[in-house]
C-alpha cells in the first residue's frame, strides 16, 4: 500500500502551485499571499516550510525566472508580479473578463518562457474566468474567455500540447500549441468528471507524458495515460487536494482547509509519497527586460 504522509506540520488555508525547482519544492498559500519553499523530500522525516516572500495580494502560483536565482514571476492579484530578493512589485495587469471581484489562479511556464495563468471570479460565478499568457515581449494576451475557474495549465514534455481544467465544470481539455507563437488550436475534451469523483484542480505532466490530476473534494490524485485512460488512483488524507507536483520520484500534493466546517488533521497539509514515476522540473520564464507594459492586450 502507498503511504501518504504530511510533509510538514504546517496547515494552509489554500495551498497551491507546487513546483519542483532545483533542490526544493515551492508552493503558495493563496489568500495569505505567501510563497514557501521546502527541500525536495528524500526520506521519511518531517520537514518545514520556509517563507520566501509575502505579497499584499493573493498569490496563485510562481515560475522561476531564467538566470536569476531566487527570482520569481508570480500570477498574483489581478496581474503578474516580479518577486526578487530585494522586494516584489507588479509588472503587468490582466484585462478583466468579469465585472465582479476576481483574481489570478494557477499558472505555469511553457518551454518558450511564456507564463500562462488562469483566473476566476472570487464568487466563482460562471464564465467569470479566463486564460492569460504573458509573453517575453511583456504583453499580456487574453487567450481564452468564458471559463469559470481555470486551473492547470500543464504542458506535454515537447510543449506542443496543453491541458487545462475548468474545475467547477469537471472538465479537462486538451489543446494543440504552436511552439513558436503560443497560439492554441484544436480544443477537445480530454477528461470529464462526475461530481462524486471530485473536481479537477491542479495538473502536472510527468516525464512519460502521463497527466496527474488533483481532485478537489475527491480526496485523491489520479494519473492518466496520454490517451486518457486511467492509470492509477492515489487516495490522500485531505479532502481538498489542490495541486500535484512530481519532485524527482516523489509526489507532492498541496491541499486547503478553507470552506470546511470540520477540517481533519491533514486538511491543508502538504502531502508526500512515492510517485512510481519521474517528474519534470518547473520550466523558467524569460527574464523581464524592463520593458513590460502595465496594460493588457487582448489576443
Amino acid at each position: 500500500m502507498t503511504v501518504v504522509r504530511a510533509l510538514t506540520s504546517d496547515r494552509l488555508e489554500l495551498g497551491e502551485g507546487g513546483r519542483w525547482v532545483g533542490d526544493r519544492v515551492v508552493l503558495v498559500d493563496i489568500p495569505a499571499g505567501r510563497l514557501f519553499g521546502t527541500p525536495v523530500p528524500s526520506g521519511s522525516g518531517p520537514q518545514s516550510l520556509t517563507l520566501l516572500a509575502e505579497l499584499p495580494v493573493p498569490v496563485a502560483a510562481v515560475a522561476p525566472v531564467r538566470d536569476a536565482p531566487d527570482t520569481w514571476l508570480a500570477a498574483a492579484g489581478t496581474g503578474f508580479w516580479l518577486v526578487a530578493p530585494g522586494g516584489a512589485g507588479q509588472l503587468a495587469a490582466a484585462e478583466p473578463v468579469t465585472g465582479r471581484q476576481w483574481r489570478m489562479n494557477d499558472a505555469v511556464a511553457d518551454p518558450a518562457g511564456r507564463l500562462w495563468a488562469g483566473s476566476m471570479a472570487c464568487d466563482q460565478s460562471p464564465k467569470g474566468g479566463a486564460l492569460y499568457r504573458l509573453d517575453p515581449d511583456g504583453r499580456v494576451r487574453t487567450v481564452l474567455r468564458d471559463l469559470t475557474i481555470a486551473n492547470g495549465p500543464a504542458f506535454a514534455p515537447d510543449g506542443r500540447s496543453m491541458f487545462l481544467s475548468d474545475t467547477p465544470l469537471g472538465h479537462v481539455d486538451l489543446f494543440d500549441v504552436d511552439p513558436a507563437t503560443g497560439e492554441l488550436s484544436a480544443r477537445r475534451p480530454f477528461l470529464r468528471f462526475e461530481a462524486a469523483e471530485g473536481a479537477p484542480d491542479g495538473l502536472c505532466v510527468d516525464a512519460d507524458g502521463f497527466l496527474w490530476v488533483a481532485l478537489f473534494g475527491g480526496g485523491a490524485v489520479r494519473r492518466y495515460r496520454p490517451d486518457g485512460q486511467l492509470d492509477r488512483i492515489v487516495p490522500v488524507p485531505a479532502r481538498q487536494p489542490t495541486s500535484v507536483c512530481l519532485a524527482g520520484s516523489r509526489l507532492v500534493v498541496t491541499s486547503g482547509r478553507g470552506g470546511l466546517d470540520d477540517p481533519g488533521a491533514d486538511d491543508g497539509a502538504v502531502l508526500v509519497t512515492d510517485a512510481g514515476a519521474r517528474g519534470l522540473p518547473a520550466l523558467a520564464v524569460a527574464a523581464p527586460d524592463g520593458e513590460l507594459r502595465r496594460g493588457a492586450g487582448a489576443a
